[in-house]
C-alpha cells in the first residue's frame, strides 16, 4: 500500500501524448481530404500579406479599410491583367510554334536514346540487335496537380481567391482579435505575440520572394535577349519565377530556355545558356535570399529539406510552394508553447 502511495504520478506530458498523436492524425487527415480548399485559403493568405502594406499605406489618407482593401485587390487584378495583355501576343506566337519546339525536343531525345542503346546493350531484340528497355516516365503532371479535381473545380476554387483576399484584408484586425479571444485569459498575450510573429514572417517571406523573382526575371530576360533566344521576354519571366520553387527551382528554370533553345542554338550556346541559368540560381540562393530573407525564417537546412520532402509527397507541387512558410509558422508556434519548445529548437538554426 505504501508503494502505491509513494509512486510518482504520471506527468501531464505523458498523459497528453496519446491525445497529441490522435490530434496530429486528425489534422493530417483533414489536410489530405481538404487539400484544394486549404490550398486556396493558404494562397489567399499569402496574397493578402503581399497586399497588406498597400492597404496600410492607403489607410494613412483616412480611407476606410474596406475601400483600401478593395483598391488593393483591384490593383492586383489590374497588374495580372496588364501582364497577360502585354505578353498575350508573344504567348500566342509561342503557342503556335510550340509544336516545332516539341519536335526538336523529340528528335534530341531520340538521338540521345540511340546513343544510349549503342553504349548500353542490355537486352537483345527479336532481330538480334541490342535494345534498351526504357521505362515510362512517372506522371509528373499528376503529381503537380495532386489533390486537385477537374478543371471546372479548379476554376471555381480560384474564383474565391479575390474575395478571400479582400475579406482577409478588410477584416484583418477583427480576425486577429477574435482568434486571440479563442484562448484562455492567461494564454491570450502569448497568442497575440505568436500571431504577430507569424504575420511578420509570412510578409517578409512573400515580399522577399517577389523581389527576388522580379530581379531574376529581368536578368534572365537580358541574358536570353543577348543570346538571341526566341520569346526571351516570356521565357525569361517563366525561368526567373520558376527558379523560386524550392528544391526543383534550378531544374524548372532550365526547362523554358531549353525548350526554345533545342534546335535553335548550337550546343555550345545551349550549354552556356544553361550554365547562366544555374549561376543565376546559385547567386540568388547564396546572395539574394540571405539579404532579403536573412534569419526571418530561422529554419535549419535539415528541417527545410524534410519539410519539402513531406509536403511535396503529401500535397504535390503546391506542397513544395507552401512547405517553407508552413514549417516556419509551425516553428514559431512551437517556440511559444513550453511543452513544444524542444521541437522548435530542433527546427531552428
Amino acid at each position: 500500500m505504501s508503494e502505491l502511495t509513494t509512486a510518482p504520478p504520471a506527468t501531464r506530458a505523458s498523459r497528453n501524448w496519446p491525445l497529441l498523436i490522435i490530434a496530429t492524425g486528425v489534422v493530417l487527415t483533414v489536410c489530405y481530404v481538404a487539400e484544394l480548399v486549404l490550398a486556396v485559403i493558404l494562397v489567399s493568405t499569402l496574397l493578402a500579406f503581399i497586399l497588406a502594406p498597400i492597404v496600410d499605406f492607403l489607410g494613412r489618407f483616412r480611407l476606410p479599410r474596406g475601400l483600401s482593401s478593395l483598391i488593393a485587390v483591384l490593383l492586383l487584378i489590374g497588374v495580372l491583367y496588364g501582364l497577360i495583355y502585354v505578353s498575350y501576343n508573344e504567348a500566342a506566337d509561342f503557342v503556335q510554334v510550340l509544336p516545332k519546339f516539341s519536335e526538336n525536343i523529340r528528335q534530341s531525345v531520340m538521338a540521345f536514346r540511340e546513343k544510349a542503346e549503342a553504349l548500353n546493350p542490355l537486352r537483345p531484340s527479336a532481330d538480334g540487335k541490342n535494345t534498351v528497355q526504357v521505362q515510362p516516365v512517372g506522371p509528373v503532371t499528376e503529381w503537380l496537380t495532386h489533390g486537385f479535381g477537374s478543371f471546372s473545380e479548379e476554376v471555381l476554387a480560384v474564383s474565391f481567391v479575390p474575395f478571400l483576399v479582400y475579406f482577409m484584408l478588410s477584416w484583418q484586425q477583427h480576425a486577429r482579435s477574435a482568434t486571440v479571444m479563442l484562448f484562455s485569459m492567461e494564454h491570450r498575450h502569448t497568442a497575440y505575440i505568436t500571431l504577430g510573429l507569424i504575420s511578420n514572417m509570412i510578409r517578409s517571406f512573400m515580399v522577399g520572394n517577389l523581389l527576388i523573382g522580379i530581379f531574376m526575371s529581368i536578368i534572365s530576360m537580358v541574358i536570353f535577349g543577348v543570346m538571341h533566344v526566341q520569346f526571351f521576354f516570356l521565357i525569361g519571366a517563366f525561368s526567373g519565377f520558376l527558379s523560386l520553387v524550392p528544391y526543383l527551382g534550378m531544374v524548372l528554370a532550365m526547362i523554358p530556355p531549353l525548350t526554345v533553345g533545342l534546335g535553335q542554338l548550337h550546343n555550345e550556346d545551349l550549354f552556356a545558356l544553361l550554365v547562366a541559368v544555374a549561376a543565376l540560381h546559385f547567386f540568388a540562393l547564396n546572395v539574394l535570399y540571405p539579404k532579403f530573407l536573412g534569419n526571418r525564417l530561422q529554419l535549419n537546412p535539415l528541417a527545410v529539406t524534410l519539410a519539402l520532402l513531406f509536403w511535396g509527397w503529401y500535397w504535390g507541387g503546391i506542397g513544395l510552394l507552401l512547405a517553407i512558410p508552413l514549417t516556419a509558422a509551425v516553428k514559431i508556434i512551437f517556440d511559444h508553447i513550453d511543452a513544444l519548445k524542444p521541437w522548435g529548437t530542433w527546427l531552428g538554426e
